[in-house]
């Protein structure tokens, strides 16, 4: 009963989706209207109509993670707090971030990530079976109709999966529709069997998607560049070199950098770089809501006397998440490289009245300081890779594109996939680095390539896989060594609040929330060290 219960729940959140969906008028874009008394099971798994309205379900399912307001919308933001590269500075974000939560499975963190993450991509996983299952036995289907509803919902298993294995490690996987998958689950999945999965899944959309779609929808390149990462994950280098390319290099993509770090996160970030954009309109039905994901990662700057809030300088900030000094001190190594010149990250603020007006605020250094909570809280570097130029510059709430994967992260894959089999991996961490009006490098190794992903990739929500991918021994060493900022914030070096004291090697998985594990079979096993 325990395992019905959960399935029971998953499904009846995706038709609240569906409903939330179809009562309000439509967008070509996001959705296509129908009555709200059709969408039931029947309707959903039954007709070609439905399945498509199933598979724009999954749309909105993946970007409910980023609106849900659970502690100033931290489903949002709590992976980039987890790394090497980020002070966690307050809220229970930070909490997090520091490893002062989510590191036992009865605490309140471990309840967080369970519903934002857990039950997040075990709802989506559900749902997008559900959907192949019937796409694949429905009669009277257009078959190129069918073959794209099966491929986007396949994508969308795989990334599901493929997250919470990253994310979990001890996770269950199945193929198997809800009224043949009530048996209780005893045993998390072997590898071989979720890499199985995930691959065939991969496979079949690679093989039934496009490359070009409309923004928003996964694209053959979208379901690459994923195979290219399940890929590294198993150290299949020459799988993860060749997908990579095909993208980058390959006769039929319509992919390329973009011209400057200024222009990636420019607008609406759909652009020849996008790879894969959650698309977000609150004016437009189906359009989704607001979050806070940037205001999390750009400071108070407005409480400095003679500066208000601006989109110019980010937006309203509210200074969760900041880029530590080992970050910006990696950028800084080439005076050049421009994602320190208020492209990626911001340096300085400026006053925007008085007679001060235009100068740039220096009413205190930071060090050496006694006030480095306001230092840290209000003049700080900032991310401002996801401020709206459009946005409300009073509100901690924008809506606005989140841009989850793009071309710059596939040719990092490639020089490192290239440098663990066979060629030249320089042109390609070199691309990415002269974009951003760096030096080119004259040799790779992987901290060369660990450098350049934190450079180019960091708040993107990728960086805490990156150090678990590379082994034990990387994301101890980068953990322990370079973890928030301690050493220049006294209330946080060496004591309970310093990430670097707090980090233990087993917090390489998450723990499975107790109530996770209690809808779940009695040998069902915690990951170790819980």
């Amino acid at each position: 009963m325990k395992t019905i219960l959960f399935y029971k729940e998953t499904t009846y959140s995706f038709f609240l989706v569906l409903i939330s969906l179809f009562t309000l008028s439509s967008c070509e874009d996001f959705l296509e209207e129908q009555p709200t008394t059709e969408i039931d099971a029947n309707y959903i798994y039954s007709s070609e109509t439905g399945l498509k309205s199933g598979v724009v379900g999954l749309y909105s399912l993946e970007r409910e993670r980023y609106e849900t307001s659970t502690e100033d919308y931290m489903g949002a933001v709590l992976m980039s707090s987890r790394s090497d590269l980020a002070f966690s500075r307050t809220g229970y974000t930070g909490l997090m971030g520091r490893y002062e939560r989510g590191v036992s499975p009865i605490d309140q963190g471990a309840n967080f990530t369970s519903s934002l993450f857990w039950d997040h991509y075990y709802s989506i996983a559900t749902k997008a079976t559900e959907i192949i299952n019937a796409a694949e036995i429905l009669e009277n289907i257009d078959e190129e109709s069918r073959s794209q509803i099966i491929a986007e919902a396949k994508f969308f298993r795989a990334h599901s999966y493929f997250y919470l294995y990253r994310m979990f490690n001890n996770i269950y996987v199945t193929t198997e529709s809800l009224e043949s998958a009530f048996e209780v689950i005893n045993d998390k999945s072997s590898e071989d069997e979720i890499f199985t999965l995930l691959n065939d899944d991969l496979t079949y959309a690679i093989a039934n998607l496009d490359w070009i779609d409309t923004f928003g929808r996964v694209t053959k390149g979208t379901a690459k560049h994923v195979k290219a990462k399940v890929a590294m994950w198993q150290g299949d280098w020459t799988e993860a070199k060749n997908q990579a390319l095909d993208i980058i290099e390959g006769p039929e993509s319509p992919h390329s950098l973009v011209g400057s770090t200024a222009d990636v996160f420019a607008g609406d970030r759909n652009n020849s770089e996008s790879l894969f954009v959650i698309q977000r309109n609150n004016e437009l039905s189906g359009g989704g809501g607001l979050n806070m994901m940037n205001a999390n990662y750009v400071t108070q700057y407005f409480q400095i006397s003679g500066i208000e809030s601006n989109n110019e300088q980010g937006g309203r900030g509210f200074s969760r998440i900041l880029p530590n000094r080992y970050l910006m001190d990696l950028i800084a190594e080439d005076p050049n490289d421009t994602r320190d010149d208020d492209t990626y990250f911001r340096l300085n603020w400026y006053y925007t009245s008085g007679s001060n007006f235009g100068e740039v605020v220096d009413n205190y250094a930071p060090f050496p300081s006694s006030d480095y909570q306001n230092y840290y809280k209000r003049m700080h570097p900032s991310c401002i890779k996801f401020a709206q130029e459009d946005g409300n510059a009073d509100s901690y709430l924008i809506t606005g594109n989140i841009l989850v994967y793009r071309l710059a992260e596939t040719y990092l894959i490639a020089a490192e996939a290239i440098m663990n089999s066979s060629g030249d991996p320089l042109p390609y961490i070199n691309a990415v680095r002269t974009r951003a009006n760096a030096t080119p490098l004259m040799s790779v190794d992987q901290q060369a390539i660990l450098d350049e992903r934190a450079r180019e990739l960091a708040f993107e929500g990728q960086r805490w896989f990156t150090l678990k991918r590379m082994g034990q021994s990387v994301i101890d060493f980068q953990m322990t060594n370079y973890a928030g900022d301690g050493e220049f914030f006294p209330a946080n070096f060496g004591g309970s609040k310093d990430p670097r004291v707090n980090w233990m090697p087993h917090f390489i998985n998450w723990p499975i929330a107790q109530r996770d594990l209690d809808l779940l079979g009695i040998d069902y096993p915690q990951n170790d060290g819980y």
